[in-house]
Parts: structure tokens; sequence; C-alpha cells
């Protein structure tokens, strides 16, 4: 399928560079299947869900991944944005000014903080190994700075206000590199409501690495590779979203990323399984999905993968002409930007 398919023109006005407050006030736009768009506000979530429906949140934590220094022996700055794991030293990184980094040289960032440069891999990352003893999330504590998204960063920096903007209140489980923006609307008294409402909530953790960010190069969906990501469904949270779509209840996404690792997880039949390990599962149009009824989520970039899956979930011309009502009401976009739920 053609990526410029799903492409659209956003004024650079519409990008959200800092969340509304309190995060649910923010505006979201309700898509069904057919009918008129609906504008509402994520308060409005409660009376839109039935008792026994289920919202899936991603409890991944986004830690300071970005780190600043250079090549020792060298004075050429470099860059890095940590990725995804590979084991408790070694991370896999996207490094800025990646020419002038070969393999065995040393790194030198912040704080004392040094790395070996490694194997590269094709997708142009290298392979770094922390040096020291200390565990490498008090190393990035140390060093590194909120990997805010380029379409916010370009345009501010990075300040202590989004230390705290840019965790979900689910946020435990340390490893992503980028927030599961969708649950960034959540407050607890907005949970308190949907409680009150019947409907229930589980969580499962994708640690969202840097790939999220990559446009897509290839003219042709099936020329893109995606990266992998990790995530883990536990066994219990299993057999309770299997529970409830027995009894009838939605299964509810609240974020792309939620709703890529339950289709990951779930076998043909729809029945979701226990989870632990590397997906990357590229969802577009003409997938049959399995997990999920309906989908919580902002508004996303042009010709982006995720663009691509809320197409796949409501259509593309749907979600084209839900985009244009979007844009022409002034809905915010991106990260820090409004909502939308989807509901098939």
């Amino acid at each position: 399928m053609r990526v410029d398919l799903f492409d659209f023109e956003l004024p650079q006005d519409r990008i959200a560079l800092r969340p509304v407050r309190p995060r649910d006030a923010a505006r979201m736009l309700l898509v069904r299947s057919e009918g008129p768009f609906a504008d509402m506000g994520v308060r409005d979530l409660p009376n839109l869900l039935s008792p026994g429906d289920v919202l899936v949140f991603n409890d991944t934590r986004v830690i300071p991944a970005q780190l600043e220094g250079r090549r020792a022996g060298g004075e050429a700055k470099i860059g890095a944005t940590l990725h995804k794991r590979i084991d408790l030293r070694r991370w896999q990184a996207f490094i800025r000014n990646a020419k002038r980094v070969k393999e065995g040289d040393q790194l030198m960032f912040g704080g004392g903080v040094t790395a070996i440069a490694e194997a590269r891999h094709d997708d142009g990352s290298i392979t770094l190994f922390f040096e020291g003893e200390e565990p490498v999330e008090v190393l990035l504590e140390r060093a590194g700075r909120m990997p805010l998204p380029p379409y916010i960063a370009g345009k501010r920096g990075v300040d202590e206000q989004d230390l705290t903007d840019y965790q979900t209140m689910f946020a435990v489980e340390d490893g992503a590199v980028a927030a599961p923006t969708a649950s960034l609307h959540f407050t607890p008294e907005l949970v308190e409501a949907l409680d009150a409402a019947g409907v229930m909530r589980e969580t499962l953790t994708l640690h969202v690495g840097a790939g999220t960010f990559l446009p897509v190069k290839a003219d042709d969906t099936d020329d893109h590779a995606m990266h992998a990501e990790f995530g883990r469904v536990s066994q219990d949270v299993a057999d309770r979203l299997n529970a409830a779509r027995r009894d009838g209840g939605r299964v509810i996404a609240v974020g792309t990323t939620s709703l890529r690792l339950l289709e990951s997880a779930a076998r043909s039949d729809g029945v979701i399984e226990a989870f632990a390990g590397d997906t990357d599962i590229f969802i577009t149009p003409g997938y049959e999905f399995r997990a999920v009824d309906g989908l919580m989520t902002n508004f996303h970039l042009p010709k982006s993968t995720l663009m691509m899956l809320v197409s796949a979930l409501m259509g593309r011309d749907r979600m084209m002409t839900a985009y244009r009502h979007a844009i022409d009401s002034n809905y915010r976009f991106y990260s820090y930007g409004d909502s939308s739920l989807l509901l098939p």
C-alpha cells in the first residue's frame, strides 16, 4: 500500500507544545464507523463506555534516554538516544553524528558516564556498553534527559515540567524512551469516575522505543521494517481480559502501544495469551483485529505507522475525514495534544 495515502497537511500551530491542565480537560473526538463525529472531552469517557468494558493501559515509565557527549580523544559532539535494552549494561541507540563513531570508541557523556561503541546494526543504530558498576538506570539519571519527541524538542527546550508532564499516572516499569501518550490524559479523579461507572482497567508493559519517532522512508508499506520493542502481558491479565470479552465487555486499548501488544499476544481465534518478548507487529489496512474492540489515542503524524494503524481499525477514508474535522475544529495534535476515541 502506498505510504502517501496516509499523508495530510497539518498547520504547525496545531502541534501542542504543552499539555492542557488538568490533564483530563483535553478534548476528545468520538469516531464511530458511521454517523457524525462527536466533539467531546476526555471527562466524558465514563459516559461513553459501559459497565464491564475494560480499559487497557501501558505501565511503562520513560527514562532519561537522551545523552550528549563526545568521542574520547576527539572534539566532535555526538548525541545518543537509547532505543532498546539488550542486557543489564547494553542498550541499542541511535547516534547523532554517527559517522564519527567507530566500533571500540569510548563515548564520554556528562557526569562521568562513559560507554563503549560496539556493534553497528542495519538500521543505523549502535550497541552501547555502559562502563562501571553502577546500574545503567543510575547513570542515566545522572547524565540523561527526558527524550521529548522531535516535533516538540525542535521548538523549545526540555525543562523540569516535562519530567512530570511526560509521564503517565500508571508509569511504574522503567524502560521506555517515549511515553504512551494516550494515558497522559488520565487523572485520579477520572479513574475514580470510571470505577464508579463499572469500567474495569488492566495494565500491561510495552517499552516504547525511539523507532516510534522515525519516519516511514519507504514508498510502500511492504518495504517498511518496524523496530522491535519488548512487551509483557501477564497470565492473570490475559485471563481477566478473556473473561471480560466472554461476558460481553469490550476491550478498549488506551494507546497504540497497548493495542499493538494485545494484538501480538492474541491467537487467531481472539484469545489473549500471556506474552513476554519482542514485538515488531506492523498494522496496516486489511489487518483483522483479534484482541481489541476500540482504541483511545492521540492524533498522529502524517504518513506514520500509527496513522496506518488507526486507518486499519476504522478505515482509511473514515480516518482521513476525521482528521480533517479535527484540524478544522482546532484540535491539538501529537503527544501533548487532544485525544480521540475510536469505536469500530
